[in-house]
């Protein structure tokens, strides 16, 4: 059974106590109405005389001449508990747990030895049972806890601590007493809640009672000064039996290890949201020196193998082929430069064995992680610390390795990017025109710029392509998506328009071939080719331009139409039937003619080159025709320069392409034209009349074969056809011959047999010339030939 009095609700309620106080030589001075109540003795009755007056004593007690074990359960020399037989008044004997506490002196002038007792008696043993308990607790709480307690006088100045508290503290209670907060612990705070001095702490919970909880210091113990601690404190008001405020309570304890883990935590955490975000090996070492220092290391360095960087699968690392591209401590000047590390070094282990070293013997300590990937070493990274910070741990060397790995994967990756990249751009530069052929036409410049982004090489496209009756034909196009599908696929279309162009088939009509085809392999592929990048959306423009009639022919598939500048005109741009993009859509491409004087500049260009960041598409032809108005007398090279440096510098995401054509014109001395009767008798003064002009440009060497050529040509022309016949030479690289009729029927050349008397003609043109071919027209079709000219 519990004590009488005892709470029910815990068993660490105290029993009712009876109060007595006692003077140096054990006389009673103090006699408590609970005192009364448990021996029946009222205060007139027990206030002068000796306590153990009231103790009762066996017979062996009695017996003995030495003094009775009551005296000696009750000796005045310390604070003692004891269970005792005392007299009740009404003559019974009440056995009762008595506590004995010294009572100090408010102030000087009675010692020790003088100073009065306070004596606790509660009935029955659990009485005792309760207070041994408590006072065990509080023996524990003094002496075992790892909870550090300190208390702090109104100063906040310290006036007890517990045994963990003056262990952390390094030194002996009385040497610590009197002391001030920060003194004893001059760290930093760490906590957000509450940045003001100790004392002004201390004050703030005297006078409110609002206790602080879980503020974070750090600091160096003086128990452990190598290491860098932090403590976790909490704080609370202390009352007297008044309830008046005499001091603060602090409790702390060591957290430094969960506090360091939470760090470790936050800096992964940190590191995988900023480390790779750009594919730059360069830039991915940058930001982990940026997340390692200052918090993790006081400086870091990252080598990279050199064949990484350029995008080549690692070889097997060597002292001469690591590259350092960070370095927090150093100076710019010392990235990307060679990085030698000797044969036996800590930093030659740690890439040969694939395993993070330490080096504790130079100065500062430095921890070496290599960049793995798949059991590859990429690269190194060096950790440094300084002589004062504390040497790498098992955790530290944990995080490390994080670190690294996430940055070697990043780096790994923008290797993969760079070698696809490089492909890419290898792979759509292999399949542009390298050089611009020289024409008689045009005078041609272009410039193809690469997007300034991680998407790679695009699908923009151009071409200058001659034609037959020295004309040209002049595209532009632009593939949806960029890399290796995107260039593949650029080249791919372009071989296609340079075959239906060579066909000598109107724009017109090489786009609607052309928009075909590219639905067909569309349904082929379900819209997609084998890397998941097709030719539908593809945009294109495509011209023709005849030097000798100073005319062009244009069509555009979704694209944006070309600017014109007349020699003397304004700068305009191309209206043009509109056209669906390639393999969209079934509607019709029209074409639109357009005559060019000489010297007139035709721009091509992609929706790269003009549509400007955060700006739309208008704001960018604005641009590119006040240049071309500025510039139009500059030649075509130099204002494809001038475009490039006022437009490029808005260019992010996109390929951007441009060719510029200014035009010429095959004048009187190049071109000679005839319109004949459809008559067969003519035959012989057209041989004449060619004959007379070949002689005319000192072509006599040509005379002969040119006459077969026009017999041959306007012979079946007659025979084929009706209405007159049209008879063209033009002197230009090469000599060509044309002859157009009003029909569309297709010509061949056949082998005729032995008994035939015609079905040789275009045998003999194509073995005479070097290339011959029909063009089609609205009103006909044309026949030509070629033939090179003589060697000067």
């Amino acid at each position: 059974m519990p004590p009488a009095g005892a709470d029910e609700g815990g068993h660490l309620s105290p029993p009712p106590a009876a109060f007595a106080l006692l003077a140096a030589d054990g006389v009673l001075v103090g006699w408590s109405p609970e005192a009364e109540a448990l021996l029946g003795y009222p205060a007139s009755q027990v206030l002068g005389r000796r306590a153990v007056d009231l103790i009762a004593t066996s017979h062996a007690d009695r017996d003995r001449s030495e003094e009775p074990r009551s005296d000696q359960r009750l000796r005045l020399d310390g604070t003692r508990s004891a269970v005792v037989d005392v007299r009740h008044r009404g003559g019974d004997t009440v056995r009762v747990a008595v506590t004995l506490h010294p009572l100090t002196p408010a102030s000087g002038g009675v010692s020790s030895g003088q100073a009065p007792f306070a004596v606790l008696m509660a009935a029955e043993l659990e009485g005792l049972r309760w207070w041994e308990t408590r006072r065990a607790m509080l023996q524990g709480l003094v002496t075992q806890s790892p909870v550090t307690l300190t208390i702090y006088g109104p100063d906040a100045r310290l006036l007890w601590a517990n045994a963990s508290s003056v262990r952390e503290l390094g030194g002996d209670l009385t040497a610590l007493l009197g002391r001030s907060m920060t003194e004893l612990f001059p760290g930093d705070v760490l906590s957000t809640q509450h940045l003001a001095p100790p004392e002004d702490l201390v004050r703030q919970i005297l006078e409110t009672g609002e206790p602080v909880i879980d503020v974070h210091f750090r600091g160096r113990s003086p128990a452990d000064p190598r290491r860098e601690h932090v403590w976790s404190s909490s704080y609370f008001r202390l009352l007297d039996g008044r309830g008046e405020p005499v001091g603060v309570c602090e409790q702390s304890i060591d957290v430094t290890d969960h506090y360091r883990a939470q760090q470790r935590l936050a800096l992964l955490a940190e590191a995988g949201a900023r480390i790779g975000s750009t594919l730059d090996p360069s830039e991915t070492a940058a930001e982990l020196a940026k997340i390692a220092v200052p918090h993790y290391a006081d400086a870091l360095l990252v080598d990279v193998v050199a064949e990484v960087l350029e995008g080549e699968e690692p070889k097997p690392v060597t002292a001469w082929n690591l590259v350092r591209v960070a370095d927090s401590a150093g100076e710019p000047s010392q990235v990307a430069q060679r990085v030698a590390y000797a044969a036996g070094s800590s930093q030659a282990e740690s890439l040969a064995r694939g395993r993070s070293t330490t080096d504790a013997v130079v100065a500062p300590r430095r921890l070496y992680v290599p960049l793995m990937v798949r059991e590859t070493s990429l690269g190194l990274v060096t950790y440094v610390r300084g002589d004062d910070s504390e040497p790498f741990d098992h955790g530290d060397r944990a995080v490390a390795e994080e670190l690294a790995s996430r940055t070697a994967v990043c780096i790994d990756n923008a290797r993969r990017y760079r070698r696809e990249r490089t492909a890419a751009f290898m792979l759509q530069r292999s399949l542009l025109p390298r050089s611009l052929p020289e024409l008689s036409a045009v005078e041609a410049a272009s410039r193809y710029l690469p997007a300034d982004s991680h998407l790679g090489a695009g699908g923009d496209w151009f071409d200058v392509i001659p034609l037959s009756g020295a004309r040209v034909g002049l595209v532009v196009g632009d593939v949806v998506g960029h890399g290796l599908g995107a260039a593949a696929t650029m080249g791919r279309l372009r071989a296609m328009v340079r075959t239906l162009a060579e066909l000598d088939l109107a724009p017109d009509e090489l786009l609607a071939r052309l928009n075909d085809q590219v639905g067909k392999d569309a349904s082929d592929q379900d819209g997609k080719g084998a890397d998941d990048s097709g030719a539908v959306g593809t945009r294109c423009v495509y011209g023709i331009y005849d030097p000798a009639s100073r005319t062009s022919t244009w069509a555009a598939a979704g694209h944006l139409p070309p600017a014109v500048v007349q020699p003397h005109g304004p700068v305009s741009f191309l209206r043009l039937p509109p056209g669906p993009a390639l393999g969209v859509g079934r509607l019709p491409y029209e074409g639109a003619e357009v005559e060019l004087a000489e010297g007139s500049l035709v721009v091509l260009f992609t929706d790269g080159l003009v549509e400007a960041q955060g700006k739309g598409i208008d704001v960018g032809m604005d641009r590119l025709a006040a240049v071309l108005g500025e510039q139009r007398g500059s030649s075509s090279d130099r204002l494809c320069a001038q475009i490039v440096a006022e437009l490029a510098s808005d260019q992010v995401q996109d390929d951007a392409t441009l060719l510029v054509v200014r035009t010429r014109v095959l004048g009187s001395r190049q071109v000679a034209t005839w319109e004949l009767p459809s008559d067969p008798a003519l035959v012989a003064g057209a041989r004449a009349m060619a004959a007379e002009q070949l002689g005319r440009w000192g072509l006599d060497d040509l005379v002969f074969t040119t006459e077969l050529v026009v017999s041959e040509l306007v012979t079946n022309a007659i025979r084929h056809a009706s209405g007159p016949i049209g008879l063209r030479l033009i002197r230009d690289r090469s000599l060509i011959c044309e002859v157009s009729d009003s029909q569309h029927t297709s010509p061949h050349a056949r082998y005729a047999g032995s008994d035939e008397e015609g079905g040789r003609g275009l045998f003999m043109v194509a073995q005479l010339t070097e290339h011959w071919g029909t063009r089609y027209m609205p009103a006909g079709k044309t026949i030509w030939a070629e033939q090179a000219l003589p060697v000067a």
